[in-house]
């Protein structure tokens, strides 16, 4: 069923549309700095976020590889959890300049320590690079927060794509014992490259996040202009999934064109025996969190439930 979008965000839906449908007609083709640029520009809908104690850009180096991370740390005093925090924007978009905001209402509102990982992206960092990042800083996250005090829970936290890569290294934590999570909070993640669901074609026109789009930004991912195995082996919905997996909370939008993907994978977890919440946010889209002024109420919800469930 096609969602039915919040009052609240037609006239940027409008606005939106109407720059998609100009760019069409005069056969623009994608653009990976326009694209970059346009993800960015949603900075103006985020406001600066809280005052938090402790920011810092610290380098996660380990032997020849090197990971850029932001630490927000909102009580040095005490020991606190820790977040992993992977970004959106299709695996080729999104900063953490971009994400600032965000980064420091979970560090406040959870009151752990958030360590923001800035990810290699495709074009030019193909897949896998952008997941061995985010492995490598869940391997050793410690090396960049060594001069605090934090206890042994650890969490990983992404919305879209970034919450590919959580469920990515949730399932090789099946495996893996070096991989130890916790929890992993998934917010309107990306988990079938095949895009094979069917909210796909209901939400993929008129909602931000255009079908043509997300195929695109597939094939930057994994380099290959058609579907290949490797869009499907490196699908997390169709991957290892057991009640061993980490708990799991998910975030759905009603009008996303990924909706279908976050409830198959909340059905799959529930079959298997995990410990799975879902909240469905109806009327929202894809990415709403980046447009915290225009869905304000919305989004507090939502680090309430991600607060909640840490």
């Amino acid at each position: 069923m096609r969602g039915h979008v919040s009052e609240k965000l037609k006239p940027f839906l409008q606005q939106v549309n109407v720059a998609i449908s100009e760019a069409k007609e005069q056969q623009i083709p994608f653009d990976v700095e326009t694209t970059r640029t346009n993800l960015d520009n949603l900075k103006q809908f985020l406001d600066q976020g809280p005052e938090i104690t402790f920011v810092k850009d610290r380098e996660l180096l380990v032997k020849d590889t090197s990971v850029a991370t932001r630490i927000y740390n909102p009580c040095p005093e005490k020991a606190l959890p820790v977040i992993l925090h992977f970004h959106g924007g299709g695996h080729m978009c999104g900063s953490v300049d971009l994400y600032d905001s965000i980064s420091r209402k979970v560090a406040q509102k959870c009151q752990c320590i958030v360590i923001f990982v800035d990810y290699r992206l495709a074009p030019e960092h193909p897949y896998p690079a952008g997941v061995n990042d985010c492995q490598l800083a869940l391997e050793n996250y410690h090396l960049v927060i060594d001069d605090m005090k934090y206890t042994d829970d650890i969490f990983i936290m992404g919305d879209s794509a970034g919450g590919a890569i959580c469920s990515t290294l949730a399932m090789r934590s099946l495996s893996d014992p070096n991989l130890r999570i916790d929890k992993q909070i998934l917010i309107y993640p990306s988990l079938d490259y095949t895009m094979s669901s069917r909210s796909i074609e209901e939400n993929g026109h008129g909602f931000l996040l255009e079908k043509e789009k997300v195929h695109w930004y597939f094939q930057q991912y994994f380099q290959s202009t058609e579907q290949t195995d490797i869009f499907h082996n490196a699908s997390p919905l169709f991957g290892a999934i057991s009640d061993k997996l980490p708990a799991t909370l998910v975030i759905s939008a009603g009008c996303d064109p990924l909706r279908d993907e976050a409830l198959h994978y909340v059905n799959l977890l529930e079959e298997a025996g995990a410990t799975v919440e879902h909240y469905k946010f109806d009327e929202m889209i894809h990415a709403y969190m980046l447009l915290n002024n225009l869905v304000e109420s919305e989004c507090f919800e939502t680090y309430q439930r991600i607060s909640n469930f840490v």
